[in-house]
């Protein structure tokens, strides 16, 4: 069943998909709710931390990294510049 389910989901397209979506949410409980909410914020969420992995991994290849003493250093001047 699940291997159908997959397939079905990439044989429609992407305005399909909204509108079944938008039939379910409309005679949804409060549970399917917070569980879709909770599944589109955590896939959501988890797309930014790969963009920002992707940058970080950028970095490290182009060498723009710094050293543990480095990044004390900047933090001590943020802290510096919040007191003042």
């Amino acid at each position: 069943m699940y291997i159908y389910a997959n397939l079905y989901l990439e044989i429609m397209g992407t305005l399909e998909l909204r509108e079944e979506l938008r039939k379910y949410i409309e005679t949804a409980d409060g549970n399917f709710l917070k569980a879709l909410h909770k599944t589109a914020k955590s896939y959501i969420e988890q797309r930014h931390y790969d963009k920002m992995i992707a940058e970080g991994e950028e970095d490290i290849k182009a060498r723009r990294i710094h050293s543990q003493a480095e990044v004390k250093k900047m933090i001590e001047s943020w802290t510096e510049k919040k007191s003042q």
